[in-house]
């Protein structure tokens, strides 16, 4: 894939400016990074780390952005009171989100911990390898901020060739690197550490302005799939 990417450079560079150019720059969501959803029973704890999905870019309020929809889906699901706090910053890659992001999720040790990132990493060619050595590192760090018995859920990368914004041959490339890093990405699953594959994210509405960013309706729909990871018994 790297070698088809460096046959392709200069036309890929001219494609990645040009969709610079077209593409709106969208704010992060506003409102509040941390709080929590009524439910009974016992307090459940989510932490959600990640780049610019998970710090909301593509809607308007934090409770309609993944990390408010996860803790939603959460409680609705395990009928729990759901406390939730979000650490997360537009370009961020797996290398930098643990100087970056970690220290934001200080706090009582999560029951959840969701890590939603790769894009950044697929855009920059990330090598497999690499970004594997980037995320063993991330969740070394984020290890104390886990309860014990608690569960780290690695969002998987959506599918770069379902984005509207991207034209061919990009977003080709960026498809299948995007599917490299998230079979390796996937080859990190162990007891408590789970891979929740990205559902399609391809249909009417579901894209933000941008044509990039997931809208309200797609963060829910994402936030449902990994709330059922989270929760499910141990295999």
């Amino acid at each position: 894939m790297r070698a088809a990417a460096f046959a392709l450079a200069p036309l890929l560079l001219a494609q990645g400016a040009g969709v610079r150019r077209r593409t709106p720059v969208l704010p992060e969501a506003a409102g509040p990074r941390a709080g929590s959803v009524p439910g009974d029973g016992p307090p459940l704890t989510a932490a959600v780390l990640g780049e610019s999905t998970a710090a909301g870019v593509g809607v308007a309020r934090q409770e309609d952005a993944l990390a408010g929809r996860f803790a939603a889906a959460l409680a609705a699901a395990s009928g729990r009171e759901v406390r939730w706090r979000l650490s997360a910053r537009t370009g961020t890659t797996a290398a930098q989100a643990t100087p970056r992001l970690v220290p934001g999720l200080a706090g009582p040790p999560a029951d959840v911990v969701l890590v939603a990132l790769g894009v950044n990493d697929t855009l920059r060619l990330r090598s497999p390898a690499a970004w594997l050595r980037d995320v063993t590192a991330l969740l070394d760090a984020l290890a104390p901020l886990t309860a014990p018995g608690g569960v780290t859920v690695l969002a998987g990368l959506p599918d770069l060739g379902r984005f509207p914004t991207l034209p061919q041959p990009l977003r080709g490339v960026l498809a299948r690197q995007a599917r490299d890093l998230d079979a390796a990405l996937a080859g990190l699953a162990r007891p408590g550490v789970r891979h929740a594959p990205a559902p399609p994210l391809d249909g009417p509405g579901l894209f933000a302005d941008d044509g990039f960013h997931p809208g309200a309706a797609a963060c829910r729909l994402w936030a449902d799939a990994l709330a059922r990871v989270a929760l499910a018994a141990p295999s």
